[in-house]
């Protein structure tokens, strides 16, 4: 029985010791070779001084030594706090201070570009470098004490008493504001997503799971408790061509695949051999709102393999999917909640929408977090008393109110609507941007990526603006392109302003930047 999240491995090393747990480049760990090193780490960060709930960050690519570094700081009753490997100084301080990290997991390289933030990290003490010590000239001296991995000075583990719902993890959501907000996971909630998506997903120990995604992003971080929870193998990869991840997936025969919606365009624009595709048992979407032009070019590439499309919240981990059997039967569905969830479509007064009407989404049940790191207001904002009254029950549970809005068709099947700040007021009604955005790929094979948003306008209250990224190769008018993406259209959905260009802004997580987005059109358009 699992119950903790570094049970995860130690579970599995018990009950399956020899399997492959880890796999990359040439390195591979069995489940029982994982186990020990995350043991043998564990007692240095107790030789450090770590002390429980501590917060231990990993800044690092996606490496063996940054997967044991996070399941070694919570058997060393610590706190494990995933920091994005593209992420610059800047950002880097700011989750190091709003968490008051202790302990820095890096290297050189990453250390000397932290060199200007290093000093103003008032609760870090130690920085460990897993390669070597840089020279003196390479960066300035710091306050924290500097270590090498490998000359940690172990120190036997204080058996502490712990609970299904201490604190685990602090994830950093990027969010459509402000800045990044840490999202606390304990245990159970770890554990229970990994249970739940591995069940749905039907893993097995025979399974081998691409790693693609950044671990600092739920989604992310899934592919390798899922893989885990039941002994199956687990590849890392950095994604940096689509070609890489061809091969890769060719050389392990990987089984289990998960990308978002602007990966899955990238992976789609080269060519995939039998050989990297036969083998796929599944695939999986999350992250936005798969096109279904990429989703049947996705089903044509991996004509073996079930397609599951996934909704979800890094403050309640995972809540929807569709199963593939009702893909084509449900089309555009974001399906229902995984097991051990329940997902409730609410008006603002807390009352349960009728079919077919637009309300927030809810999340309750096990994988709804501890609320956002040392916020109260913000977390207050998103974590309510759940809206249905329980009779008799006296203590108050809590869910997550998403922000976005949702409709429960007449069998329970949920469809996107919208975030609730993006949604378009125009001429009198409420346009969604992915409609207009799904038209644009319907209508228009030239369109790679199409993003929607509202600026304030004195005739229509706001006017839509539409921008494009085209296909390569592709040369087409502005004009020409606006008729096709209007094709489909009602006349009060109609863009105003089109602008097309090479690239769209994305946050660390590969998600495009929506709010930067806005912010920019509604500085340049609105009147």
């Amino acid at each position: 029985m699992v119950t903790f999240f570094d049970e995860l491995v130690s579970n599995t090393a018990n009950l399956k010791p020899d399997n492959q747990a880890l796999i990359y480049k040439q390195q591979s760990f069995s489940y029982v070779q994982l186990d020990e090193q995350i043991s043998e780490l564990a007692q240095g960060f107790s030789g450090l001084g770590l002390q429980r709930s501590d917060r231990v960050a990993v800044f690092l690519p996606k490496l063996p030594i940054a997967v044991i570094s996070m399941f070694a700081a919570t058997r060393a009753n610590g706190i494990f706090v995933p920091v994005n490997s593209v992420l610059k100084a800047p950002q880097v301080q700011h989750i190091l201070n709003d968490c008051n990290v202790k302990v820095l997991i890096t290297s050189s390289d990453r250390l000397k570009a932290l060199s200007s933030i290093i000093n103003h990290c008032a609760d870090l003490q130690h920085v460990v470098l897993i390669d070597k010590l840089p020279a003196e000239s390479e960066i300035a001296e710091i306050n924290a004490k500097l270590s090498l991995l490998s000359e940690l000075s172990t120190e036997e583990l204080r058996q502490e008493s712990r609970v299904e719902n201490d604190m685990a993890a602090i994830l950093y959501t990027s969010g459509s504001t402000g800045k990044p907000k840490g999202v606390v996971l304990s245990h159970r909630n770890l554990v229970c997503g990994a249970h739940s998506v591995s069940s749905y997903l039907n893993n097995d120990e025979n399974d081998v799971i691409l790693a693609l995604l950044p671990i600092s992003f739920d989604a992310g971080l899934s592919q390798i408790t899922t893989a885990f929870f039941v002994g199956a193998s687990c590849v890392l990869m950095d994604y940096f061509l689509a070609g890489d991840v061809v091969k890769t997936i060719e050389k392990h025969q990987v089984t289990g695949l998960t990308a978002v919606p602007p990966l899955w365009q990238q992976l789609m624009k080269v060519n995939w051999p039998g050989s990297a595709t036969a083998q796929l048992r599944y695939f999986a979407n999350t992250g936005g709102a798969m096109p279904q032009v990429t989703l049947a070019k996705i089903r044509e590439t991996f004509d073996q393999a079930a397609p599951y499309l996934m909704y979800g919240l890094t403050e309640a981990f995972r809540s929807t999917y569709l199963p593939p059997d009702k893909v084509d039967e449900r089309i555009g569905s974001m399906g229902k909640a995984i097991p051990n969830a329940e997902i409730m479509v609410v008006r603002e007064d807390g009352s349960e929408c009728s079919p077919n009407e637009p309300g927030e989404l809810v999340h309750r049940g096990p994988l709804v977090s501890l609320g956002y790191w040392n916020d109260i207001e913000k977390t207050a904002e998103r974590f309510k008393p759940v809206p249905v009254k329980r009779n008799g029950l006296v203590l108050t549970e809590m869910a997550v109110w998403s922000g976005d809005t949702v409709k429960k068709d007449d069998s329970g099947y949920l469809y996107f609507v919208g975030r609730q700040d993006e949604m378009i007021k125009t001429s009198g009604y409420r346009v969604s941007p992915m409609e207009v955005e799904e038209s644009c790929y319907q209508g228009a094979e030239e369109v790679a990526e199409a993003i929607a948003c509202g600026v304030n306008d004195l005739e229509l209250g706001q006017a839509i603006v539409l921008i494009l990224v085209l296909k390569e190769d592709v040369e087409i008018s502005e004009q020409d392109i606006l008729k096709k993406c209007k094709k489909n259209l009602p006349n009060f959905m109609h863009p105003k302003w089109l602008e097309i260009r090479e690239s769209l802004p994305r946050n660390p997580n590969g998600k495009v930047d929506r709010s930067l987005l806005s912010k920019e059109m509604k500085q340049k358009y609105s009147n």
